[in-house]
């Protein structure tokens, strides 16, 4: 029977030198088959060409390991280009488009997108845009309740 967490940290092992991370690991059934599906993550942008090395290097992986008895199909896919943003992990993302979501408003508006400024251990500065001025809002990071990558 497979070990789906014995499992996660055996390919944890061998992606952390690239720098990826696994989200999840789930072995299910989709429409009868058996199906390994596999979401990683990196701080880089994963874009097709990476995500094809990524599961080329899990598949001969798990080849070699032979950790399944039955037939079934490898899915390994990334959390996409709007990723949600671990907030023990914010300062990784200085200069990229984020959104937030905050417990307490700030001037009214519980969302707030724009480019992570800074990032310090109480707060997080964002540039966003208003009409066609750009502003800057100092966001304690205790408010803020969830933050992803913005396009």
């Amino acid at each position: 029977m497979l070990d789906v967490n014995i499992l996660k940290e055996q390919l944890e092992n061998l992606l952390k030198d690239d720098g990826y991370t696994i989200e999840d690991i789930k072995y299910h059934k989709i429409e009868g088959e058996n199906v390994l599906s596999i979401v990683v993550d990196h701080e880089e942008n994963i874009d097709l060409t990476k995500i094809s090395m990524v599961s080329e290097k899990i598949s001969n992986f798990l080849d070699e390991i032979d950790p399944i008895e039955d037939a079934y199909t490898l899915d390994v896919s990334s959390l996409g280009a709007e990723k949600p943003i671990r907030l023990d992990r914010l300062e990784h993302y200085v200069d990229k488009k984020i959104n937030v979501h905050l417990i307490h408003p700030y001037l009214g508006e519980n969302y707030l997108e724009g480019i992570l400024k800074e990032v310090s251990d109480d707060e997080a500065i964002i540039a966003y845009k208003e009409k066609t001025r750009t502003k800057e809002a100092k966001i304690l990071r205790k408010n803020i309740d969830r933050a992803r990558l913005a396009v």
